[in-house]
């Protein structure tokens, strides 16, 4: 899907795949960094727990993602390409990479859902209770951001959304995502007692939705001013409607007097 996406554009492909590789790699390294960090008091200083990711498992995925970004971005300026004019390229595969990640994950068990009650369930090795199918549901979300993701390209080629809205976009449905079916899940990554997933999608949450408010004020303005003239309009012809039938009222108790 990303050659698919280059070859829409000008920029070589050999530079965005090289690009590609190496933030793949520097997003493999923060995702386990970060994940470390925050359970520092199994891990220690030890090199060997941190390099063994079979026997001591663990990955933060906003590591991973803050990781490779930053890589892609480093790399980019280094080729003098600028992030805000390819960046939007990376973001459909992007989400098709994270179907299959939780895909994986559903399969495995490695994602284990919280205890439900509700008909869609499943039993996980080694869990007695009834689960949520989480890491499936998360699949099947991501897999229409994709779909629009590759919608909202053509818009920003046709210059109708500017450059970088897809990354924007990214992040605010990415956040939603994870900040909604994280209580649907056994929760493995804490940050001082708080889910650390929760906190940093509930905090990239609030940003991209400022943003897109400020991007889109002139089409809610418009809305609200439409809604709110319809609105007016309303109320305006209720209360000439109370009014006269309260006149009508009157006047019909005047007469009997």
């Amino acid at each position: 899907m990303l050659w698919k996406n280059i070859r829409l554009t000008q920029h070589s492909e050999e530079d965005v795949f090289d690009g590609l590789f190496f933030s793949m790699f520097f997003g493999l390294f923060f995702g386990r960094l970060i994940y470390v960090i925050i359970n520092f008091k199994e891990f220690g200083f030890s090199f060997m727990k941190f390099i063994l990711i079979n026997g001591y498992p663990g990955l933060s995925v906003y590591g991973a993602i803050g990781g490779g970004a930053l890589a892609l971005f480093l790399f980019f300026l280094s080729k003098k390409i600028s992030f805000k004019s390819i960046g939007d390229y990376f973001v459909t595969p992007l989400f098709i990479a994270l179907v299959f990640g939780k895909l994986g994950s559903f399969f495995s068990g490695s994602e284990v859902g919280a205890v439900t009650k509700f008909f869609l369930k499943i039993k996980y090795v080694g869990f007695k209770e009834y689960r949520h199918l989480t890491s499936f549901y998360e699949a099947l979300l991501f897999m229409i951001g994709a779909y629009i993701s590759y919608k909202l390209l053509f818009e920003i080629r046709k210059e109708k959304l500017q450059k970088g809205f897809l990354m924007y976009f990214f992040l605010w449905y990415f956040s939603l995502a994870l900040f909604v079916f994280d209580k649907m899940k056994v929760v493995t990554l804490y940050f001082l007692g708080y889910s650390f997933n929760r906190v940093v999608s509930a905090i990239l949450l609030l940003t991209t939705s400022v943003y897109f408010i400020y991007y889109f004020k002139d089409v809610i303005t418009e809305f609200v001013k439409i809604y709110g003239n319809k609105a007016s309009k309303k109320i305006n012809r209720a209360t000439k409607r109370k009014t006269s039938e309260g006149e009508e009222k009157n006047l019909s108790s005047d007469r009997r007097a």
